[in-house]
Order: structure tokens, then sequence, then C-alpha cells
């Protein structure tokens, strides 16, 4: 009879850490980062003011075509997505988890020597699911 009752012992532990290991899994599956896989989007505008040559007058201006906007998903170094912009200057990017973002785009710089790539960023935050953030418009130059 000992034995019967240190095999069912042995039973009871193994279900027991069966039962621990996957609530591990289950509770540690369950904090997600930023980025894809969510059900909320970020959505703006570029706008563009190209200036001639010398940079001293405005040739002129409007929502900008085809312009590389970048995203970053929480404090990663590097950008993670891209979207070129429609034909009147929005981008989108969804299905977003909650987190913090950095949307940017590059411009040139008005101040000589006019470097051709500094980034003009705005940072929001998502703070539930199925939210809808639109950015103010960004305004590069050119």
């Amino acid at each position: 009879m000992p034995i019967q009752r240190y095999k069912q012992k042995m039973k009871t532990k193994t279900k027991i850490l069966l039962l621990i290991i996957s609530l591990s899994v289950l509770i540690a599956s369950c904090s997600k980062e930023e980025g894809e896989g969510g059900t909320s989007s970020i959505t703006g505008k570029i706008y563009v003011i190209n200036y001639n040559a010398e940079f001293t007058d405005i040739k002129d201006s409007g929502y900008a075509q085809e312009e590389n906007v970048y995203i970053i998903y929480g404090d990663n170094e590097v950008y993670d997505d891209d979207f070129d912009t429609n034909y009147d200057g929005t981008y989108l990017f969804q299905h977003l988890r909650k987190g913090d973002y950095t949307i940017f785009v590059y411009s040139k710089n008005l101040n000589p020597p006019h470097t051709p790539k500094t980034p003009v960023m705005g940072k929001v935050s998502i703070t539930e699911n199925h939210q809808e953030v639109e950015l103010e418009d960004i305004v590069i130059y050119n």
C-alpha cells in the first residue's frame, strides 16, 4: 500500500507542476509590447513647403504625395515599418497594440547647410483597443 500512496502523491505533484507551468506561460503571453497585432491605428498627413534653391522664397506648398513616413514601436533604436503617403498626403499605420509610438519623416533643414535628412517627429500613445489616433499635420521642407 505505501507504493500506491507514493504513486498517487507523484501524480498529484506532477499535475500541480504542469498547472503552474501552464499559468506562467499564459501570464507571460499576455504582456504584449508595442507593435503589430492589435486593433488600433495611427493616421495623419504630411504637408510640404517647397523652397527655391537658396531657401529664400517659397515656390509652392501642399500635401506631400508618395512621401516615406516611418514608425518606431516603443523605444526601439531603428524604425519598424514605413508607409508612402497617399495622393492627398495621408499615411496610415494599422493593427497596432497599446503603447508608445514615434512617427517621423525626413525634411530638409531650413538653416544652412540645408542638410537633406533632418527627421521631423511626432509622438503618440495608444491607450486602448480599437483606438484611432490622428496626429496633427507634420510639416516638412523641400
